[in-house]
């Protein structure tokens, strides 16, 4: 439920009535009578425009492309300010979960962030190395390889043809 526009991360009004558990009219209306506690850094009205892209982007806004009432958008600060406004049950078991939600988000870009950074250090090191790797490599595969099995002894009685026979070579000693 929370999108990017105009780079911050907000909910929409819907989204939130529908967290909070009471009706977007609602919703409005405590805005509307509280303007000082909702300042622009707080919610703000999407344009036509911006209206048209979030109903495209996101399958369940569908419900808004028809109508003549252009969405109001929650930054973090708006959605808190909202559930404090609104002070029933699920009003403040909401606003914790969206406080979580939003606190969770920036760790996990950052950690996301020190990945990516660290994969670019590891790709560059890998590419100055790697000629040397792969001569490393080609040598330490012989190395890693079964021995060869020994041959079999053949069947049979072999005579090695320059072998003199037992019987010759003592004839040929005596004088």
């Amino acid at each position: 439920m929370v999108l990017s526009v105009r780079g911050n991360k907000v909910i929409l009004d819907a989204d939130l009535a529908e967290l909070y558990a009471i009706t977007t009219k609602a919703l409005i209306q405590a805005v509307k009578r509280n303007p000082k506690r909702f300042p622009g850094d707080f919610t703000f009205l999407l344009t036509a425009k911006e209206k048209r892209q979030v109903v495209t982007d996101c399958d369940h806004l569908l419900r808004l492309k028809f109508s003549p009432v252009l969405p109001r958008a929650f930054t973090e600060h708006g959605a808190l300010m909202a559930a404090s406004l609104l002070n029933s049950h699920r009003a403040v078991a909401m606003s914790l979960y969206v406080i979580r939600a939003f606190v969770k988000m920036p760790q996990h870009l950052a950690a996301n962030n020190a990945i990516l950074i660290r994969l670019g250090g590891i790709d560059k090191t890998l590419l100055l190395h790697d000629s040397a790797l792969r001569d490393i490599y080609h040598k330490l595969r012989p190395l890693l390889a079964p021995p060869p099995e020994p041959p079999k002894p053949g069947i049979g009685f072999h005579v090695k043809e320059d072998a003199v026979p037992y019987r010759v070579k003592r004839r040929l000693a005596r004088p």
